[in-house]
């Protein structure tokens, strides 16, 4: 290899074509040793080594690289616009349970988004990728004023940095211990969240959510829990459409726990309760917060479930009923309710309340929760023994739609 280094040098110094001629023992005649010949014929079978090793680790970067281009423009198509962490930083990392919610967050969007999209072709969806100057970024993705949704909304966000002390106090409130090292707490929060506000008021208004929170506190330790949830808010009863919506989301939470969806369920019952009209947002579904056990990823692979579930447990009602009519009477109740919808909203929901307190929130992304029309009439009381009247029995007193 010395040999082979010092005549690699020397043919440095001449034409490269005679310096090889000679390390190959054909240069031009003259006195060379028998010696020297062999050290010269050695040198040329060391350096062919190593441009057969150079050879082979091009052509397998080079594979490599054409396995993270297939990758990406793969991601891309699976995606409705590029992450906040990058593709690049996705597939480096994606083994990270953070990366790994993250690919299922935006995963979620996009099958909603063409799920959606194809039911109403003639409207599409705004998608808009926005950054936060104090960490992460999100995207939006609204659509507007087409025939079958009225808005439908679907936004992923990837954020991090300091919990403002209101959020963290609202944290506090539900139990958290958080320990902040000279008033900071360290955080990251993804999540995808989705509102769907049909023009027809017999397809109802769907809700889903899915996210993960980490915070670092003074001594260093991270807490960390998944929270989440889908519900259903239609404007008139349809039994049929309860059970399949409450049966979908059943057999997700069934997977990993019987006990899941019967406690869930109720959650969901209690968390959507307008308590100043004393009633429920709608007929539920299912929603946790907090859980942080029993493993990371035991409770990943059931959010995972969850989130795979949105698509089959909400479109096929949309289908069916989309193009069913409707009356004015019919219309001004569901704007009707579309105003209870605002006000939990805005008074009671946790997220949207979350959203308003972290600094540098967009709060374009957080309102499009919020229908584009709704109505509100002073002691508006609808008939005895009405449709609607048997809609706000319902809310008033939530129903086993499974059992």
């Amino acid at each position: 290899m010395a040999a082979a280094a010092r005549l690699f040098r020397g043919a440095a110094r001449g034409p490269p074509a005679l310096a090889f001629t000679r390390a190959l023992g054909s240069a031009p005649p003259g006195p060379v040793s028998r010696g020297a010949r062999r050290a010269a014929l050695a040198a040329a079978g060391t350096l062919g080594g190593l441009g057969l090793a150079l050879g082979l680790w091009w052509r397998q970067a080079a594979l490599a690289a054409a396995r993270e281009d297939e990758e990406e423009k793969e991601l891309r198509q699976r995606f409705m616009a590029p992450p906040v962490s990058g593709l690049r930083e996705l597939r480096r990392r994606r083994r990270e349970l953070r990366s790994r919610m993250e690919v299922l967050i935006m995963e979620t969007q996009a099958e909603m988004c063409r799920a959606l999209a194809d039911l109403d072709p003639g409207a599409s969806f705004a998608v808009d990728s926005w950054e936060r100057k104090e960490g992460g970024g999100g995207i939006s993705c609204v659509l507007q004023d087409g025939e079958v949704f009225e808005k439908a909304g679907v936004n992923v966000s990837v954020v991090s940095g300091f919990l403002s002390e209101e959020a963290a106090r609202q944290m506090r409130s539900r139990g958290k211990s958080l320990k902040a090292k000279d008033g900071k707490l360290p955080f990251c929060a993804m999540g995808v969240s989705s509102v769907i506000h049909p023009k027809n008021p017999h397809v109802p208004t769907m809700h889903f959510n899915y996210r993960y929170f980490e915070i670092e506190e003074a001594d260093g330790t991270k807490q960390w829990w998944f929270g989440g949830g889908t519900d259903l808010t239609p404007t008139y009863l349809n039994e049929e459409d309860a059970v399949h919506f409450h049966k979908t989301l059943k057999e997700a939470c069934d997977k990993h726990d019987l006990k899941l969806y019967p406690k869930y369920k109720k959650w969901c019952d209690d968390y959507f309760y307008i308590k100043h009209r004393g009633e429920r947002r709608g007929i539920g579904g299912i929603f946790f917060d907090d859980v942080d056990s029993p493993s990371k990823e035991e409770v990943f692979q059931f959010v995972k479930s969850c989130a795979k579930a949105v698509v089959p447990c909400y479109i096929p009602i949309v289908k069916k009923h989309c193009h069913d009519s409707f009356t004015p009477e019919e219309k001004l109740w569901q704007q009707l309710r579309r105003g209870r919808y605002v006000e939990f909203n805005l008074v009671y929901d946790r997220g949207t309340k979350f959203g308003l307190l972290t600094p540098g929130s967009r709060i374009e992304s957080i309102l499009m929760s919020l229908p584009l029309t709704a109505r509100w009439e002073y002691m508006h009381n609808p008939p005895e023994s009405s449709k609607e009247a048997e809609m706000l029995e319902v809310l008033r007193n939530p129903k086993d739609w499974v059992h």
